[in-house]
């Protein structure tokens, strides 16, 4: 990620969306012809299940703290301001591409971790798992969920979830609902279904407390 992110995220816009798409194909197509080196597009088989649900649920807090704190630290908070407009973040003094690369490779460890564990389910990597349709996906969860929020992004990958195992039989129709699904967000509600809101225990701890006093 810091190799792929030092000349791309020099970018901005549509141009960066392009240039990190492209690089991840050129990834992609290496490793099919990268011959005994990779092997191919038969990929890495016989990987040992060691993958149960209790540790993805473990991994799964441990990642969303870690970006919790991460978006508190004053790196988070810059890099929230570069999301938000990064003309004004360059404007204060901010170094727009080293907090973008610092970004890409935080989410790159927490992409790592979830490729680990998804081999370790499957038993198996192989490169047309990790087609262009991969990012689409993720794509989809942020959008629905909310942009700028981490409630909505995990809410939505759960119902998105669920959505993928009843609609397996139909993979061609998912797709098309997916499809119309976005759009319809995209028009409505720019931000995702829930925008930056968040979840946060502690509010109902200050209503408790208030509940006793009265």
């Amino acid at each position: 990620a810091l190799l792929v992110g030092i000349p791309t995220l020099r970018l901005k816009g549509d141009y960066l969306a392009v240039a990190t798409l492209g690089v991840s194909e050129i990834i992609r197509i290496f490793i099919i012809n990268g011959g005994s080196l990779t092997n191919g597009a038969a990929g890495i088989l016989g990987i040992p299940n060691f993958t149960t649900w209790q540790m993805v649920y473990f991994f799964v807090v441990i990642t969303t703290i870690a970006t919790l704190n991460f978006l508190r630290s004053p790196i988070g908070r810059s890099t929230l301001s570069v999301r938000e407009d990064e003309i004004a973040a360059e404007s204060v003094g901010g170094n727009t591409t080293k907090i973008k690369i610092i970004a890409f490779v935080f989410g790159a460890i927490t992409a790592s971790i979830a490729g680990s564990l998804q081999a370790g389910f499957i038993g198996s990597v192989v490169p047309k798992d990790y087609t262009f349709i991969n990012s689409i996906n993720v794509l989809i969860i942020v959008v629905f969920g909310g942009l700028g929020s981490i409630t909505g992004a995990i809410v939505s990958a759960i119902v998105l979830g669920i959505l993928n195992m009843l609609l397996q039989d139909v993979a061609s129709v998912r797709m098309i609902i997916y499809a119309l699904a976005l759009v319809l967000v995209m028009i409505f509600r720019p931000g995702g279904l829930l925008g930056t809101w968040e979840l946060s225990l502690s509010r109902f701890f200050k209503k408790s407390k208030k509940e006793e006093q009265n």
